[in-house]
């Protein structure tokens, strides 16, 4: 009997199984024995069927080998659904020519064998038990030839069980290790970055230091306080650099103080004020909570956000941004909206990738940076266990938004005003 439809599906299916590959094993070989004792018959086999030969991986009363398709009893009823019983082959029309049956290659007489069926119905061959005698089956010894053949396909589906956990264990160690180099190389590299930016931060520091000493500016009100604006920025980018410091070394880790965000913001719009000054912009920074985080991360986060929503704006139109927070599903929502020229839908997600950026008037775009600001406001919310989001509306504005976790001692909503 030629190969059936099922015969590349079957191929597939055996190979998938790797049982071809690996030995019967004391669990097939007991199942194979047992069917024997039940039927008291001498000889049984786990015979799997591919396009072009009968496989026995495990019998009972005789040495497993190999046979063509073609000889094959197995392969004969190897579509059949339920047990196929025949008392003696020489009288059933199916296999009196088979070459087990006439002599060539054995002399058979009782066939019994059941299905070996995967989950999906693909037929892989067949549980079978014969004998050089005919005999009559009862229907309880039918039912067991069924009950085992399914026990053969419980053993095979657990062993392949077994090596798809044992491969993803294997997938999920090297990206452990993989995690684990990249951990230490971020370390290494924001070591070398904050070691690299600590130098020119306290020649900085030093000048401003000493300028505030100057006599021309100690007596100038003005003058002080641009040097003292000078020397509060040095001292947060240097707390800054610590944090990302810190950040690294501890695999992503933060400090969880509890940071008011009204006045992150408003330190924000502070630094920002040469951006704020030269567009004439409006910001207006309404009540916002108390959240546990890293204040000087939160700090990057409030500048990236009111820098972006100052630099993409409508010609003619003066910018505005508000600043807000809402009660949202448990946790707080800070939005930013801006009146500029959007967000289109399609790019809602892109914007926070690294080093993607939408143009503002046309090919001659004035606004600089390199499409980071969005994307490090997502590393960073996301370390804090928060998420990010935009509401996009091309050509009148765009609110991104960003969420933390209220956590023990968030302000609720009656605690906004203190913030």
């Amino acid at each position: 009997m030629g190969p059936t439809r099922e015969s590349s599906a079957s191929d597939r299916e055996i190979e998938r199984y790797g049982v071809l590959r690996d030995p019967a094993g004391k669990d097939l070989q007991a199942i194979v024995d047992l069917t024997a004792d039940h039927f008291g018959v001498p000889s049984a086999a786990i015979n799997l069927i591919t396009s072009d030969k009968q496989h026995q991986i495990a019998a009972a009363g005789f040495e497993p080998s190999i046979c063509a398709r073609e000889d094959s009893m197995c392969a004969v009823v190897v579509d059949e659904p339920d047990a196929v019983v025949v008392p003696d082959a020489r009288l059933d029309a199916r296999f009196r020519s088979n070459p087990f049956v006439t002599g060539a290659i054995g002399s058979v007489r009782f066939y019994a064998s059941a299905p070996l069926l995967t989950p999906d119905g693909v037929p892989l061959g067949r549980l079978c038990v014969f004998d050089d005698e005919p005999r009559e089956t009862t229907p309880e010894e039918d039912r067991a030839l069924v009950v085992l053949a399914e026990r053969v396909m419980d053993v095979l589906e657990l062993r392949l069980c077994h090596r798809e956990v044992e491969k993803s264990l294997g997938e999920l160690t090297r990206t452990r290790d993989e995690l684990r180099r990249s951990n230490d190389a971020l370390a290494h590299f924001a070591s070398q970055v904050s070691h690299d930016l600590r130098n020119p931060l306290m020649v900085i520091s030093a000048n401003a230091e000493m300028l505030a000493a100057e006599p021309g500016v100690a007596d100038s009100p003005e003058l002080a306080e641009m040097v003292r604006e000078i020397s509060d920025a040095g001292t947060r980018m240097g707390r800054l650099i610590r944090s990302v410091l810190a950040h690294a070394s501890e695999g992503g880790g933060f400090a969880a103080d509890l940071v008011a965000l009204g006045p992150v913001f408003g330190q924000a719009v502070s630094d920002l004020r040469p951006v704020v000054g030269a567009t004439a912009a409006e910001v207006v920074v309404h009540d916002l909570p108390h959240l546990p985080g890293d204040p000087d991360m939160l700090y990057a986060v409030a500048v990236n956000l009111l820098d972006n929503a100052l630099k993409f704006t409508r010609s003619g139109v003066p910018p505005r941004v508000d600043v807000r927070a809402e009660r949202h599903d448990g946790v707080w929502r800070v939005l930013v909206r801006d009146e500029g020229i959007g967000i289109p839908a399609q790019h809602a997600e892109s914007v926070f990738l690294p080093y993607v950026r939408l143009s503002n008037d046309g090919p001659d775009d004035p606004v600089d940076g390199h499409g980071v600001g969005l994307a490090t406001v997502k590393r960073i919310v996301e370390a804090h266990g928060g998420r990010v989001g935009v509401e996009p509306d091309a050509g009148t504005g765009a609110t991104v938004w960003f969420e933390l976790p209220s956590g023990p001692g968030a302000a609720e909503s009656g605690d906004l005003a203190d913030a």
